[in-house]
């Protein structure tokens, strides 16, 4: 038949099942024809009518994955706000950085090495968590007393919305036999989205202020340190 065929219900001729067209036929629903299927849809392949985009439901629908199923990509998935490793940051200080003696301070950590997500605040120094979830950081750095035989104790210690201190890692120098300290603190913390992290000290210097080094320093008090850290699941 060449003409149109108009149809209320269509059914198997004979059994259960039925078969639309032959292999390479095209089937072509117009602009305005919505296709409505109340029971499972089953494809190799959904690609977009035209052009390069395709839209699955719409604001407010849930889609579920059955247990057992298995997503692969072997593209770029983006716009997931629990995306792993879519944040992480490394940054540092650029300029040496006076704190009050035997006080806690936060460190003022000021450049940007990398800020995937752009989490991380260069002007109040803190990481805030983009979502729920548990994050790795860690830190890294010195304080020089600039006389030696004076510093005596460092601390780090994570602080969590400027109200908790959530991590400690601890030196101490017996007898005050030091001038430059410095220790590494790593942690893993439990974040919900919105949280804020920023890396906190204390330091005990029997000669007056002491100075947190710059990246940019000299020998061994003025290299390497570093606030970093990313969500790990």
């Amino acid at each position: 038949m060449t003409s149109e065929i108009k149809a209320d219900k269509w059914s198997p001729a004979s059994g259960t099942a039925g078969t639309i067209g032959d292999s390479g036929d095209t089937f072509t629903a117009p602009t305005g024809v919505g296709l409505t299927v109340t029971d499972e849809v089953k494809t190799n392949k959904i690609s977009p009518a035209t052009g390069t985009a395709f839209t699955l439901g719409d604001s407010g629908d849930t889609f579920t994955i059955p247990s057992g199923v298995t997503l692969a990509n072997s593209g770029t998935a983006t716009g997931f706000s629990g995306d792993f490793g879519s944040s992480y940051f490394a940054a540092n200080r650029t300029s040496d950085e006076t704190h009050t003696n035997e006080s806690y301070g936060k460190i003022g950590i000021n450049n940007e090495i990398v800020d995937a997500g752009g989490n991380f605040d260069t002007t109040n120094y803190r990481y805030t968590a983009p979502a729920t979830g548990y994050y790795y950081f860690y830190a890294r750095g010195f304080f020089d007393s600039e006389s030696d035989g004076q510093l005596a104790v460092v601390e780090w210690h994570f602080k969590k919305n400027n109200s908790s201190y959530v991590g400690e890692s601890h030196i101490d120098l017996q007898n005050n036999n030091g001038r430059r300290a410095g220790t590494t603190l790593n942690a893993i913390l439990s974040l919900s989205s919105g949280d804020y992290i920023e890396w906190w000290a204390y330091v005990k210097d029997t000669s007056g202020n002491p100075t947190f080094k710059s990246n940019t320093g000299s020998g061994v008090a003025g290299s390497g340190n570093q606030f970093g850290g990313w969500r790990v699941a």
